[in-house]
This record gives structure tokens, C-alpha cells and sequence, in this order.
């Protein structure tokens, strides 16, 4: 997997959904959880960062399994 993921290739993956949708990161696959997403952006060095803002629960099952941490 990749660990280089870029403005394009995320925007590419987010055009075609409602704008309205929200958004949560999946974060590790030992504790599955969903976690809110900061709305500050900070670019530092050339990177973007995107801060957490929380966890919101455990992400569903059909997510997991998707993301293959089932």
C-alpha cells in the first residue's frame, strides 16, 4: 500500500460523491474505530496535514471488512 497518497488522487476518489456526505478516517485495524476529521488544513514542508478531531465509534463491520480488518 502506498503511503504517498496526493491532493489528486483524493480529490479524483471524493468528485463524484454528494459534497454534503460526511467524512471519517478508519483508523487501525487492531482498535477499528471512526474518527472525525479536523476542518483546519496545515501545509508544512510540502505536505498536507489533516488533524484528527475525535473518535466518533467503532467503524461498522461491512467497513472492516472492506478495508480487509475484519
Amino acid at each position: 500500500m502506498s503511503q504517498n497518497l496526493t491532493v489528486g488522487h483524493l480529490l479524483r476518489q471524493l468528485q463524484s460523491l454528494d459534497p454534503s456526505r460526511p467524512i471519517r478516517l478508519a483508523i487501525n485495524p487492531d482498535w477499528p474505530f471512526a474518527h472525525y476529521l479536523a476542518v483546519d488544513l496545515v501545509v508544512e514542508h510540502g505536505v498536507a496535514f489533516i488533524a484528527d478531531d475525535g473518535q466518533e465509534g467503532y467503524l461498522p463491520p461491512a467497513v472492516r471488512n472492506a478495508l480487509a480488518w475484519g
